[in-house]
């Protein structure tokens, strides 16, 4: 027995199922692309800890990361600081 979109999307109409499948595609396209600034953020930051290592400093510097955290906050609100954590903890590992 086959599935309809309908029933696929939870939607009560063919137009509705057709709305939420796009836009479903549109937002797998859109994480596609956040997966990628991701990892781009985290290479960014490897070369980052290296300097900062290499020159005898420390991994992690935590007046920064407070920053990158109030960024998120003011844009974002209360889920954009678990989402920045989210972020330090990839790109930096547990401290």
């Amino acid at each position: 027995m086959s599935v309809t979109p309908a029933e696929k999307t939870g939607a009560r109409t063919a137009e509705a199922a057709g709305v939420i499948t796009g836009a479903r595609e549109r937002i797998d396209a859109l994480d596609d692309r956040i997966i990628g600034l991701i990892q781009e953020r985290m290479a960014v930051s490897a070369v980052i800890q290296e300097a900062r290592i290499t020159s005898g400093g420390r991994r992690v510097n935590l007046s920064r990361e407070m920053e990158v955290l109030g960024h998120y906050s003011d844009a974002l609100g209360r889920p954009g600081t678990a989402l920045a954590m989210t972020l330090l903890e990839l790109c930096r590992g547990r401290i």
